[in-house]
């Protein structure tokens, strides 16, 4: 990583921008980073690209460049007219909303313009991660995939594997929609102001078919929140009391899935979660 540009310091300057702890704000300073989160994610002329939280619109003046359209979502009313300013492409539309109140394929439709790819390329607000990806994942139907800032302790539990310790129900939820990987590493210094922890960028391709569905998925998603309940419980333990399934009928389930009557919730791939979903939720 190339030694932090002092760009962005000069523009937060300039426009006597004072970062606003509650929304999250930490701007990224490496010019070379920036590039080549572009790069990763493979953004070309086109590919519509969506942006949450553009901050001062450094990561925005990288992706213009490359992409067909950038659609940026900003919430801060003081950043609004910063990048009214500073970013003025005819292929940039900016939407001054709470991302997670907005319709993200009814903004897209909105824009009438042909593309082959939409994606999300962003820097997010680390307190409100989680949610966000949510969103994305449950509600839109026309974006491919994400290439998110996140936490790096976050984007390991995106990623991690059964058995793992970072292994919890956000894994299951991700990856029973996306394909998820690390694919940049990013320390904290590249960041104005630094945050105490480094970050990662986290690629989520959504998956073109999905081989198994399970029967209720309201329920899928209620019963693997309830299986990380508490960690040390075993799943039965957890199950019975969160949702008041008999512990004895739990572990004969269990025995019939190949898994110990005392199995813990991290011992379980997704698909093994949707077969007992649908096990229970007949019952």
């Amino acid at each position: 990583m190339s030694k932090p540009s002092s760009k962005t310091k000069d523009i937060l300057q300039k426009y006597n921008f004072h970062v606003k702890k509650h929304f999250g704000q930490n701007f990224l300073t490496d010019t070379n980073l920036l590039h080549k989160i572009v790069d990763t994610a493979q953004v070309d002329q086109q590919t519509l690209v969506i942006e949450i939280g553009p901050g001062i619109g450094s990561l925005t003046e990288v992706l213009l460049a490359k992409a067909k359209h950038v659609i940026a979502y900003e919430i801060d009313d003081d950043l609004i007219p910063i990048l009214q300013e500073r970013i003025t492409h005819r292929n940039f539309t900016l939407i001054h909303q709470d991302f997670l109140q907005s319709d993200v394929d009814h903004d897209i439709l909105a824009l009438g313009i042909a593309f082959t790819k939409a994606i999300v390329v962003a820097n997010l607000p680390y307190y409100i991660t989680t949610p966000i990806i949510m969103k994305l994942i449950e509600e839109s139907t026309r974006l491919q995939e994400f290439y998110v800032m996140m936490q790096y302790e976050v984007a390991k539990r995106f990623t991690s594997k059964p058995s793992t310790k970072d292994y919890n129900s956000l894994s299951v939820f991700i990856q029973y929609k996306t394909d998820a990987s690390i694919v940049i590493n990013v320390p904290k210094h590249v960041f104005t102001p630094a945050p105490n922890v480094d970050s990662a960028v986290v690629r989520m391709r959504i998956k073109d078919h999905i081989e198994r569905f399970p029967i209720d998925e309201k329920h899928f998603f209620k019963l693997v929140r309830n299986a990380f309940s508490m960690r040390r419980k075993t799943l039965a333990n957890n199950l019975s009391k969160t949702m008041g399934y008999n512990k004895q009928t739990l572990q004969d389930h269990f025995t019939d899935l190949g898994f110990s009557p005392s199995v813990r919730a991290e011992a379980l791939q997704v698909d093994d979660f949707i077969t007992l979903s649908d096990i229970l939720h007949k019952e």
